[in-house]
């Protein structure tokens, strides 16, 4: 069956950096388009990043110029460069997978989840 573990997260000060990892498995990686999501407590998950299977990305408005989103298809594995990391990135960060005509922001179109990995950034 389709598994992605994340790995990576942790608890940084603020104005650091961390390097999350999500490695897939049980799906065609190199054909699907790879995001990140994060839920804060107590708010709805939200968009990060995604990457396209042939590499376009897209951010959200908020970790633009701070986060890089990247991929290893040999690998099976999507990344997120997390810089200059603020307080308010601190959530539960899920990678997902999912096949649609573009890159979508849109968590319904996202078909496989991993389990998450918390990020907690200090002041």
């Amino acid at each position: 069956q389709v598994q992605l573990v994340e790995s990576g997260g942790g608890l940084v000060q603020a104005g650091g950096s961390l390097r999350l990892s999500c490695a897939a498995s049980g799906l065609t990686f190199s054909t699907h388009d790879m995001g990140w999501f994060r839920q804060a407590p107590g708010q709805e998950r939200e968009f990060v990043a995604v990457i396209s299977w042939i590499g376009g990305t897209d951010y959200a408005d908020s970790v633009k110029d701070r986060f890089t989103i990247s991929r290893d298809n040999a690998k099976m594995t999507v990344y997120l460069q997390m810089n200059s990391l603020k307080p308010e990135d601190t959530a539960v960060y899920y990678c997902a997978a999912s096949r649609t005509l573009r890159p979508t922001r849109d968590s319904t179109l996202y078909n496989y989840w991993g389990q998450g990995t918390q990020v907690t950034v200090s002041s």
